[in-house]
């Protein structure tokens, strides 16, 4: 009898540590199964602001610009001069003086500040077939064009290359002297993650409507004038850290050399899509670049809408690693600014 209890007592005794045990290790098996759901699950979707949904409703209304097939409106100088007798109105936007030592004819001068009075009041834009914006090197007034078609005014273009492209003398004032190498010996080919998602900027306007946060945000950016969405290359290569530097350009393209730090964006498929533009951090400086500067200022003025202090890198890879695309044009379809570029075409003082 006592042997039989002693029996009993010994596997109760086994039974419960082994119980003890299983169900230590169990838990622990949990724990670690949760602890790895947790690691896998994807991070929380981070609420955008009331203010920047109204926008971002309001411009995918008005036809979603920045995702149409007329992003962005660049026109040859070429089809510009062979248009010249038809129904175009050609706006200057360069100082009045050198609008005054040469400019295409029939073109009128309007400060950048002045274009929605001028727009509004002066003309009646949509009588004309095209109105063709253009600066000194075509990068204001890329920017100036993408505010003015997301505004509604479907028929603006801007010059591609601006005003050097219609005459040498002015070519030599803006873009010949703009090219440069100086920075090719710091690119870097790594591809760099974009920032965690989190808000778009706020706004405060204080507004209810799309359409009033749109009107309200197109007029603060231009009274500011065009010259606040731009910045050297000399200005990022001081410090890139400074900035959120975004590659506008081909995978291929951005994996040959990029600016250090910069992250690749897709050039259709990042504005106007929330959960891209909310990688975009808003604590510092925003620059954008592309091979010109032509879509790099397109999508800036996308951004500076939604309040990003975004600007765009004037003149592109052209200003930092110019010889480089000259010897992989074949390779990768760069753009260098070249002598073909340049027309003669006649200028009126």
């Amino acid at each position: 009898m006592i042997a039989k209890r002693l029996i009993t007592l010994l596997l109760a005794v086994y039974v419960v540590q082994g119980c003890g045990s299983g169900g230590r290790g169990e838990q622990a098996r949990q724990e670690s199964q949760e602890e790895t759901i947790l690691k896998a699950a994807p991070a929380a979707a981070v609420e955008i602001n009331a203010e920047a949904l109204l926008l971002l409703k309001e411009l995918e209304q008005n036809g979603d610009y920045v995702n149409s097939r007329d992003f962005p409106s660049l026109i040859k100088a070429s089809l510009v001069f062979e248009e010249l007798e038809t129904g175009n109105h050609i706006i200057d936007l360069r100082p009045a003086g050198e609008f005054g030592r040469g400019h295409i004819k029939g073109a009128v001068n309007i400060p950048f500040e002045g274009l929605p009075e001028y727009l509004e009041s002066k003309i009646k834009p949509f009588e004309f077939d095209r109105i063709i914006l253009v600066c000194g090197s075509g990068q204001v007034s890329s920017y100036a064009a993408s505010l003015l078609r997301m505004m509604g005014y479907g028929n603006v273009y801007a010059m591609r290359w601006g005003m050097s492209a219609w005459n040498p003398a002015i070519a030599g004032e803006y873009w010949l002297k703009g090219l440069s190498g100086a920075y090719e010996n710091r690119l870097e080919t790594a591809d760099v993650p974009a920032a965690p998602a989190g808000d778009l900027p706020s706004l405060h306007t204080g507004l209810t409507s799309g359409t009033e946060i749109l009107d309200k945000r197109f007029r603060q950016l231009m009274t500011e004038g065009g010259q606040a969405a731009l910045i050297t290359a000399d200005e990022v290569f001081a410090d890139p850290s400074k900035y959120y530097v975004i590659n506008f350009e081909r995978k291929d393209k951005y994996e040959s050399g990029h600016i250090p730090g910069a992250v690749r964006y897709k050039p259709a498929g990042t504005l106007g899509i929330a959960t891209e533009m909310q990688t975009i951090p808003h604590d510092r400086p925003v620059v954008l670049y592309c091979g010109t500067g032509h879509n790099s200022a397109f999508a800036t003025a996308y951004l500076r809408l939604f309040g990003w202090d975004a600007r765009t890198l004037v003149y592109g890879n052209n200003a930092f690693m110019y010889n480089k695309m000259v010897t992989d044009r074949a390779v990768l379809s760069w753009l260098p600014f070249t002598q073909e570029e340049i027309h003669e075409y006649p200028v009126v003082k």
